[in-house]
């Protein structure tokens, strides 16, 4: 049985780990309640922090709490800690993602896939989207292979992008963007999570000082937070020509293959922040239905797109702000 304090020194760090996850718009839409009596964690959906104009359907919301959950998996294992994990457990309640009952085995070894997961929690607090450009330097296969293992054993899979599927997927990337340009409701929902830090200390949105520089050639895959606002000071600086791009997919597109497809994505990051490879995400037409069934590939490609990951190397970017844990955490008897 766990002791008082080790629940007590222990839950916040694992619920500093879980939000520690990105989400769209870093909206962070989660919720977290533990139960003393039964050592019980329940991962709910902030239905508040909704997108309804580009997440409609709140797959993107799922992806994020997803990769929450990954986190608090990696955290547990760190901790020594068995994480006996359930999602979607409440059928009636679609609010209710996922609960993660924590028990100690005394003296007894971790198993191998505990151990895996431990080895990723250093990668934790050192993950952030990186919106500056890479260099030209390719990822070597066996990272890549690395990567796309771990997606595989989330239920994902990873696939880097070749061409031509590579050019088209650059297409409808830059097509998404400009949707997003001229759709007035989506365009002022991402304005408003858009945070001027000369104005307001944030605990959550993208701050200004994580926009990142306007790439020159205006052909930059990640999302531009600025839109077509210009900041004092936002240096213009060529990209990357080639962009290494892999798309992630699951089998289905329902609310247990999202929860999934987070932790997969999660799994990728961590992974590739511990290969010291930098990463950022190309979500934009994942976001547009008629864009997003373009994005398999049109020989091999099966499964559903989750998400478009960008990775290289160059500048980590810097950390975002995260809600403080008495606004995500509530404790119960």
């Amino acid at each position: 049985m766990l002791s008082q304090s080790l629940e007590d020194t222990t839950l916040t760090g694992l619920v500093a780990d879980a939000t520690a996850a990105p989400s769209m718009h870093n909206a962070q839409p989660w919720q977290f309640r533990y139960t003393r009596a039964g050592r019980t964690l329940t991962l709910l959906a902030d239905l508040r922090r909704a997108l309804p104009e580009a997440d409609p359907a709140t797959r993107a919301l799922h992806v994020g709490c997803g990769a929450a959950l990954l986190n608090l998996r990696v955290s547990a294992a760190h901790h020594g800690l068995e994480a006996v994990t359930a999602l979607l457990p409440a059928p009636s309640d679609p609010a209710v993602l996922a609960t993660v009952r924590f028990g100690v085995r005394p003296h007894v070894p971790r198993k191998p896939e505990d151990e895996a997961l431990a080895a990723l929690h250093p990668a934790i607090p050192d993950r952030h989207t990186s919106r500056y450009p890479f260099d030209e330097q390719p990822i070597p296969e066996d990272v890549r292979a690395r990567l796309t293992e771990a997606a595989r054993v989330e239920g994902a899979d990873f696939t880097f992008l070749v061409s031509p599927h590579l050019e088209t997927v650059l297409e409808l990337i830059r097509d998404a963007e400009g949707y997003n340009r001229g759709d007035p409701a989506r365009k002022a929902e991402q304005e408003h999570w858009t945070r001027n830090t000369k104005t307001e200390a944030p605990v959550d949105g993208i701050p200004d000082y994580a926009l990142g520089p306007r790439d020159a050639s205006e052909r930059a895959t990640t999302r531009d937070f600025a839109n077509t606002g210009v900041l004092p000071g936002r240096p213009r600086v060529p990209f990357e020509k080639r962009p290494q791009l892999a798309l992630l997919t699951t089998p289905g597109d329902h609310a247990m293959d999202w929860l999934r497809a987070g932790q997969a994505l999660e799994r990728v990051l961590l992974t590739a922040t511990l290969h010291r490879v930098s990463t950022s995400f190309s979500a934009q037409p994942v976001e547009w239905p008629d864009l997003r069934w373009l994005l398999r590939d049109p020989v091999f490609g099966t499964g559903q797109a989750q998400m478009i990951v960008r990775l290289g190397y160059g500048p980590r970017g810097p950390r975002t702000p995260r809600r403080p844990l008495g606004q995500v955490l509530t404790i119960e008897p």
